[in-house]
């Protein structure tokens, strides 16, 4: 039998076609992108990219897929290589267990993508990845905090423009349009209010100030809108 059966049954075969001919790269394997990650190639896309250079902490297990008693401390994107290629072994795969930036991030922006997943949660990074993809011409939808949320409900697809409440979606909005950024990419957002008390200052870690608490299935669903709004647009 064949395995995309009843995604073809969906879309069609023509559409099926189409997706196992593009190729997504992913940055950013956490709570949100490794969801965005397996979602994606359970859809059928022929080809992936992934990029994480961080391994499985226990702090991860509230709410991240490869997140297990039993991997902790392996690194994610080879966890995660090997759990898309359980799924589909036919997929060609590419793996970076990195942190990129400065040239290598362009390096890697600089190939040609269908579309390019942005789920890292550090600001600077971010920033550039989203910067250089939009410079080299590939497509990208971006995830903004899922981290203080609990309705999923008031979660939202837009333009990065149209983003609001969100503190991580305003300083991206402020920072990208120092660099001429002021749209033309889609992010996954909620306005929800981030409650007091939820957040706490953050030691130790470059990029980022506040460590912010979450619930266990915020970020998979952030990861779900954004694979979905990758298949829809190719």
């Amino acid at each position: 039998m064949n395995w995309l059966e009843r995604t073809e049954l969906l879309l069609g075969a023509e559409k099926i076609e189409k997706l196992k001919n593009s190729h997504v790269l992913i940055v950013g394997l956490g709570g949100v992108g490794a969801y965005a990650a397996e979602q994606i190639c359970r859809a059928g896309i022929g080809e992936m990219t992934i990029v994480d250079g961080d391994n499985i902490h226990l702090t991860n297990i509230n709410r991240q897929l490869p997140a297990l008693t039993s991997s902790l401390g392996q690194p994610k994107a080879e966890y995660m290589g090997q759990r898309l290629l359980d799924i589909n072994p036919e997929l060609k795969l590419h793996i970076i267990q990195e942190y990129i930036r400065d040239e290598r991030m362009k390096e890697i922006i600089s190939q040609p993508y269908d579309y390019v997943v942005d789920a890292i949660d550090t600001l600077s990074p971010k920033i550039f990845l989203i910067h250089d993809t939009i410079k080299y011409g590939n497509r990208i939808v971006s995830s903004m905090g899922a981290g203080g949320k609990v309705n999923p409900s008031l979660i939202q697809v837009a333009d990065i423009s149209e983003s609001h409440i969100c503190p991580l979606a305003r300083i991206l909005r402020k920072r990208l349009r120092r660099l001429g950024i002021h749209s033309g990419f889609k992010v996954v957002f909620s306005p929800e209010e981030i409650p007091d008390g939820s957040t706490r200052p953050c030691e130790g870690e470059p990029n980022k100030k506040t460590t912010v608490g979450t619930i266990s299935y915020m970020p998979p669903i952030f990861g779900c809108y954004i694979a979905s709004v990758v298949i829809r647009d190719l």
